[in-house]
């Protein structure tokens, strides 16, 4: 929008054709640099902003159909962890009024059985039951993404969005954070969306991987074979980024040039212009996403 009166100046598609499936009970990963397009792409899963095209099928239903009152009754299958533990709670709201906030919105708990709902969902994230009656300034970035957790399960869902959960995290309490998100799957089945630019984490996190670059999926197949054989050259210069022991400087695939503007994209493949094995039919038409493998996909004129 631009100018005193406002109007469209620029189209920007942040998700442009993106296809896949999550099985019940696994972790499917998204990955990809900053302003791929996955945050955009996992808050239009969940129908928290509003698509301009396409349809996401939950459990046979399709969700952008669906009437506020059907949408507000299965959002208690959905939830997500965000980013940023600092921001996503209330400064002014004890830990029990964020915690209980979906209990009272939905009508699942009140009084004395909502409290104790409220002191359960803490204990189960490895916080202390007094901890609900502080505020969010009273905790570390790793306990306030805690508290984000038990917010989440406090509907008991089906399906988590966990979109970058450690990335603003200290190291040191990352892999502890990874470790309940884990425990808790395993506990309660859940299947998570789990969106990174952490090539390690998605990788000890998650079943199966898509690849995005510039608002479209690059490679999608399990973490086995999209990290141990990779396909698409923007992949293999992500994996070959990854710290390894004894890998030197020339072993690596190094990207040049910067990833495009989404409000001006290249012509073709996206990928094109940072691509050493660019020809010219990559300039002028877009590569499907085809199976080269079973359940291993690539999007790449070179792989046909």
């Amino acid at each position: 929008m631009g100018g005193v009166i406002p109007k469209q100046v620029a189209t920007i598609h942040a998700v442009d054709g993106v296809t896949f499936n999550i099985e019940l009970g696994e972790t499917f990963g998204l990955v990809g640099e900053s302003g791929c397009g996955k945050t955009t792409l996992a808050r239009v899963v969940l129908r928290l902003i509003p698509p301009t095209g396409g349809e996401v099928r939950y459990r046979g239903r399709e969700l952008f159909k669906l009437g506020q009152r059907e949408m507000r009754r299965l959002r208690l299958e959905m939830a997500m962890v965000f980013q940023n533990p600092y921001g996503s709670l209330n400064p002014r709201m004890t830990i029990a009024d964020s915690v209980g906030e979906p209990l009272d919105i939905h009508s699942l708990a009140k009084g004395a059985e909502k409290e104790k709902r409220i002191m359960e969902l803490v204990e189960k994230v490895g916080l202390a039951p007094f901890h609900i009656y502080r505020y969010p300034h009273e905790f570390s970035g790793g306990q306030k993404q805690r508290i984000g957790i038990a917010r989440a399960l406090a509907g008991n869902p089906k399906l988590l969005v966990a979109d970058e959960p450690v990335s603003s995290l200290d190291v040191s309490v990352r892999a502890q954070i990874l470790n309940l998100l884990n425990d808790l799957q395993e506990e309660f089945g859940f299947t998570y969306l789990y969106i990174s630019h952490d090539l390690s984490t998605v990788k000890h996190m998650c079943d199966r991987v898509a690849v995005m670059y510039l608002g479209k999926i690059a490679e999608l197949g399990s973490v086995q074979d999209v990290y141990n054989s990779p396909l698409h050259p923007y992949t293999k210069a992500l994996m070959s980024a990854i710290p390894i022991p004894g890998r030197r400087r020339k072993d690596r695939a190094i990207l040049k040039g910067t990833v495009p503007t989404p409000i001006d994209p290249p012509p073709g493949c996206r990928f094109n212009p940072r691509c050493q094995f660019s020809e010219p039919m990559c300039t002028k038409e877009n590569p499907a996403l085809i199976e080269v493998e079973k359940g291993h996909f690539v999007a790449c004129h070179q792989k046909k």
